[in-house]
């Protein structure tokens, strides 16, 4: 397993830290305390950052889940078929791309930060639009900032060519992700349902 190079400020700050009280500690309670805590939180910082091994779903028109969590709603507008995930503190906070094919658009939209399991969150908040295009239509995977996520972090840019599964970014802690996909997708999650980024199918583009 590895770890995302976003995560390792977040490891090594507080683990030097950490060791650097301990060892200055001696006997002293409040020094031997913040040194553990920082431990714990460089610890904490190398799961959360973690970026696991996967296999790659592979089919014909399949659409694959961008990201680790929970499926907070599946809803459809006249031209889209669009399905929500909230991301926990403890879900792998790295994406994957549903399809394979090209980045038309890469946006960052100023906002809010709502707790990623508000209605608004997905409409306020502070989020990346990442805009993929094939054969089959377009596809926009929004990465959405929380209460804790901060900054949603992009690694592509517009004429990049995907295969599905392709890493595409992370978000810094809780937070939320959006796909939206064209009109004739047919949707294979629900409510409820826990999905892993490039294994689960989301849906199946019907021809």
């Amino acid at each position: 397993m590895s770890i995302v190079k976003e995560g390792y400020p977040f490891i090594l700050i507080p683990f030097v830290l950490g060791f650097f009280f301990l060892v200055a500690a001696s006997s002293g309670a409040v020094l031997t305390l913040a040194g553990s805590l920082l431990i714990f939180a460089s610890l904490f910082c190398i799961y959360f950052f973690r970026d696991p091994e996967v296999k790659i779903t592979q089919g014909e028109n399949l659409i694959l889940s961008p990201c680790n969590g929970t499926v907070l709603e599946v809803s459809e507008t006249e031209t889209d078929k669009i399905i929500r995930v909230f991301l926990s503190v403890l879900d792998v906070h790295l994406q994957r791309s549903p399809v394979a094919g090209k980045v038309v658009n890469v946006e960052y939209k100023k906002g809010k930060f709502l707790k990623a399991m508000e209605p608004q969150a997905h409409i306020v908040n502070e989020q990346n639009l990442i805009t993929i295009e094939n054969e089959n239509g377009i596809y926009v995977v929004k990465q959405i900032a929380g209460i804790l996520a901060r900054r949603c972090v992009s690694w592509v840019k517009p004429g990049d060519v995907l295969n599905i599964g392709d890493k595409i970014g992370v978000i810094k802690f809780s937070s939320q992700v959006d796909l939206i996909m064209p009109k004739n997708a047919d949707v294979k999650v629900k409510k409820d349902d826990k999905v892993v980024s490039g294994v689960t199918i989301f849906a199946e583009i019907k021809k």
